[in-house]
Order: structure tokens, then sequence, then C-alpha cells
């Protein structure tokens, strides 16, 4: 009698753990976008870009693609224009000088078809970074282009994610 408890809960234990098994094997982790829309992306070739601001949001376009910015056998293009504004937000005293700033990049695109040239997608976007401004110069200087480089990022993600959205299928 007691070995045949001990093999009915070993046959227990056995049938759980294998149900567990089967019922996990279902599970997928996929990702957020469908795959048919990553391998539509890379087909897309960008405009050059004018100033530091344009190519910092060209360059994360290119590596959010997967790094092909420009092919020969693209399917869409791309024209992209980045403008920026920067301004100070907190007045510090009486001398009127800024200790913090904000840098908003703002961003008009235009996807169209290479072969026929109809507009898939044309939008606007933009994005904020906030910084500080201190007394040294070099600084300013070196902070003003970190919110840059940030504004301009997160203004290629947004457009990443449109774009994605429009070349759903």
């Amino acid at each position: 009698m007691l070995l045949s408890n001990v093999l009915s809960r070993e046959a227990i234990r056995i049938s759980f753990v294998a149900g567990c098994v089967s019922i996990l094997a279902g599970c997928q982790v996929t990702p957020l976008y469908n795959s048919a829309t990553s391998s539509a992306l890379p087909a897309i070739e960008i405009s050059d870009a004018d100033d530091r601001l344009e190519q910092v949001v060209r360059n994360q376009l290119v590596f959010l693609n997967g790094g092909s910015g420009n092919q020969s056998a693209s399917d869409y293009k791309l024209e992209l224009n980045v403008t920026r504004s920067a301004s100070g937000v907190l007045d510090s005293g009486t001398d009127n000088n800024f200790s913090a700033g904000r840098m908003v990049a703002n961003g008009t695109y235009k996807l169209m078809k290479f072969s026929d040239g109809t507009v898939i997608r044309e939008g606007k976007r933009s994005s904020t970074a906030l910084y500080d401004l201190p007394d040294q110069e070099f600084s300013k200087i070196r902070a003003l282009r970190d919110a840059e480089d940030r504004a301009g990022r997160e203004l290629a993600e947004l457009i990443y994610a449109d774009l994605a959205i429009a070349l759903r299928k």
C-alpha cells in the first residue's frame, strides 16, 4: 500500500509538470510591431540633412531602421525637415539670466512611394528637452547641444513610430 501511494504521488507530479510544460509551450513573445512592418521599413530612403539637428534625427532614424539610410533599391522616400527653438524658462533674479532652458525640435516629414510619387503619410511631430544653464560658457554650449541631441533622438522615435503605423500591412 505504501508503494502504491508513492507511485500515485509521483504520477501526479509528473502529469502536473507535463501539463505546465505543455501550457508554457504555447506562450510566445513577439515584438510590438508586426514582422511585416519591420521588413518594410528598411526600404526607405531618407533625405539628406541640412543642419546638425536634422542630421541627429536622420542618424537616429537610420539606426532605428536597422542601419539602412539610402538604399539603391528603395521602395519609399522620406523627406524630412527639422527646425529647433531654444528658450530660457527660469529667470534666476534681477539680472535676467536664465538658469534653465527648453529645446524644442519640430519635424515635418513626407513619406512617398518611389514608383509613382504618391504620398503615403505626412505629418508634424515635436519633442522637448529641458536643460540647465550653468554660469560657465562652455557648459552652456554643451548643455544646449546635449538637449538638442535628446530632442532630436526623441523626435526620430516619434517619426519612426508613425512610419511603422503607415507601413503596417
